[in-house]
């Protein structure tokens, strides 16, 4: 038996094999598979998409997951080279994109629609093949609608330029034509390419907050076939706000009312925003609340009667979020933001606010339902008001649905081919090195350690069993999450939310970056980083987003001499001004890495109409010096540690230790 002992070691765990056999009965079962995975492992490598700072751009968001960064059209561009025009390459890649509603404009305009049908349909099957070609046919299979099926994997397995097979397969076509369904097929084929174009989809935070759809993107990504979520603090926000943190519920109304952005709270989650509005134009009717008019970005229209509705809001749940703040604050001395509770600092008679003992000017000084005595106590109208926007929360049955959504895909961090993933920033010292983090009574921790026990304590304010003790820390601590100087999510020595509200000295509005961001262009750090987290591999990355580059001033994404790369999404208008971009993503495939730079895109209805399409720039970060297989992925070492244990089953079998199951 010793010349076996690299198939099988007596002493393994035979109950594992035992149930491995009962996936694998028999001799040519396990040796099927084993033949299987050894030929998955010579397959390229599948294309990951990497995407951040969505902020709600469901329509942007949509349009390059459709078009993958661009992946689609170059595929198009490659596979139709000097066969067809331009025009009709643009007009093929929107029918991939938006099959339905582009179907009827061609059908409107096409005189002779059974040839354009039959000329299409050969089209898609081409990219469709191309792109699929990465794939197992399993796999391949597994994508295909149950409608047409059998049909697809036919027109993909066999080509119109053999001639033995040129009669068969322009007869599928003609009766997909004659029988009525090539539209179905079109948009059945389309969906295929789509799906196949992207192996992995990463977000990197922030999903919520600005933009008008979030409920739509997670409504998308409940449907979509393989993501993971790095949460973002925004995300973390309407986590907390869903856990029943009034001081997070306060923070995700205000921000929604300063971009005058409604709809993902109305129409998304059925929040009734009705006693907050009313509380408002009771309590702050006659006040021109200038300070809290909404930002309206591109396309949102608003008379001036709903703008003030508006504004008189965005002050009442302001006031009560800083109330609710300082609340937590106070519960929790250990987190070091007493300083934060600033209406304590007001002289309220004077109208000047008290910071490091330097009197600064307000902007106003109109709060009807402060008592100076008491600065941080809610009146009880406000109490009432918050005990009905918490039961909102509390029962809207789509939002609960979403974050466990949230929770089921996502995490703070996570590793993928030796690029270490998270939304924003690792606590540092001031050297470079990792920062100790306190989480709960007492324990510190950081780097990898910090980031999986932050996670543990995220999930546990969502499970009913955790200690209440625990979960009430745990509810608060999103708050935390949000805007703690030591928050890996947030990294800035504070949030200068009630400066920019209500002091006119443009000074205190600054919030300093921590270490992480001052220091993560240094590949020293980066590796310290990538080694505390145990990211192996000759090129390993970090890759983030949450802060917008800067384009228009020239920064630069690709930071450490190409070890971290700084991918925020820009999909948010909000920041289009600031960057002079709409940001970037990021495509990895079996050549290498793609970094794509966006323009701002104008409408799916523009791109059906009229062919737009996202304008891309992309820039070649690292091309791998072979093509990268799936043997050179975590899932090749995942394939491979299969293979052994398939290879110490079949040893079982054959010396009798393991009977066959025939």
């Amino acid at each position: 038996m010793n010349s076996a002992n690299n198939h099988y070691d007596k002493d393994a765990d035979m109950r594992y094999l035992s149930l491995l056999s009962q996936s694998f009965p028999t001799i040519a079962d396990a040796s099927t598979e084993i033949i299987n995975l050894e030929a998955i492992l010579n397959l390229p490598k599948g294309t990951e998409h990497f995407l951040a700072d969505i902020h709600g751009e469901s329509e942007a968001f949509q349009h390059v997951l459709k078009n993958a960064s661009g992946n689609i059209k170059r595929k198009v561009n490659e596979l139709f080279a000097g066969d067809i025009r331009e025009t009709e390459k643009k007009e093929l890649c929107t029918l991939i994109y938006y099959p339905e509603q582009k179907l009827e404009l061609i059908k409107a305009s096409e005189p002779d629609i059974d040839d354009w049908y039959h000329i299409t349909i050969h089209q898609l099957v081409k990219v469709c093949r191309d792109i699929s070609s990465k794939y197992t046919r399993s796999k391949v299979r597994k994508s295909l609608p149950a409608d047409f099926s059998y049909i697809i994997e036919e027109l993909l397995h066999e080509r119109a330029d053999d001639t033995d097979k040129a009669a068969y397969v322009n007869v599928i076509v003609d009766t997909i034509i004659t029988t009525g369904r090539a539209d179905d097929f079109i948009i059945a084929l389309a969906g295929v390419i789509q799906r196949l174009a992207i192996d992995q989809l990463h977000i990197l935070g922030d999903i919520y907050d600005r933009g008008p759809g979030a409920h739509i993107i997670m409504d998308a990504m409940q449907r979509y076939h393989s993501w993971d979520i790095q949460w973002g603090n925004h995300d973390i926000l309407w986590m907390g706000a869903c856990a029943g943190n009034n001081a997070c519920i306060c923070n995700v109304l205000r921000l929604s009312l300063r971009y005058a952005n409604l709809a993902t709270l109305e129409e998304g989650y059925g929040i009734n925003l009705v006693p907050l509005a009313t509380f408002a134009m009771d309590v702050y009717g006659d006040d021109p609340c200038e300070e809290f008019q909404p930002k309206l970005l591109k396309g949102n229209r608003m008379d001036e009667k709903t703008r003030q509705l508006t504004a008189q809001m965005h002050k009442a749940i302001s006031i009560i979020q800083f109330k609710e703040e300082a609340r937590i604050f106070n519960r929790r001395p250990e987190w070091g933001m007493r300083d934060r509770c600033l209406f304590e600092n007001v002289d309220y008679e004077r109208g000047v606010c008290i910071i490091d003992g330097k009197e600064y000017e307000m902007n106003s000084n109109h709060f009807p339902t402060i008592d100076p005595r008491n600065p941080n106590k809610l009146t009880d109208e406000e109490q009432e008001l918050m005990d009905k926007l918490h039961h909102s929360f509390a029962v809207s049955e789509k939002l609960h649905k979403h974050i466990r959504t949230l929770l089921s895909h996502g995490c703070m961090y996570a590793i993928y081919n030796s690029n270490l993933l998270y939304h924003a920033s690792i606590p540092l010292n001031d050297d470079g090195t990792l920062k100790e983090v306190e989480i709960y009574k007492g324990k510190k921790f950081s780097g990898l350690e910090l980031m999986l026990n932050i996670g543990i304590m995220i999930r546990a304010a969502f499970e009913n069993d955790t200690d209440k003790e625990e979960r009430d820390y745990a509810i608060d601590y999103f708050l935390y999450l949000w805007c703690g100087k030591d928050s890996p999510l947030f990294d800035k020595s504070k949030m200068a939310t009630f400066e920019r509200y209500f002091l006119k000295d443009k000074d205190t509005y600054k919030e300093e970056k921590g270490n992480y961001f001052k220091l993560r262009d240094n590949e020293t750090v980066c590796d310290r980083i990538l080694d505390a987290f145990k990211v192996r591999g000759t090129n390993r990355h970090i890759i983030n987003g949450h802060v917008p580059v800067h384009a228009s001033k020239g920064e630069n994404p690709i930071k450490a001499n190409g070890k971290l790369m700084v991918i925020d999404g820009g999909f948010s208008e909000a920041y289009h001004k600031e960057t002079g971009i709409a940001g970037y993503t990021l495509v990895y495939h079996s050549r290498g890495f793609q970094l794509v730079q966006h323009e701002p895109f104008t409408s799916a209805a523009d791109s059906i109409r009229q062919g737009t399409d996202i304008k891309s720039t992309t820039q070649i970060v690292e091309m791998s010096a072979h093509r990268m297989f799936v043997a050179d992925t975590d899932k090749g070492t995942e394939l491979r540690t299969q293979i052994e244990d398939l290879k110490k089953l079949l040893y079982a079998y054959r010396h009798g230790i393991i009977k066959e199951k025939r």
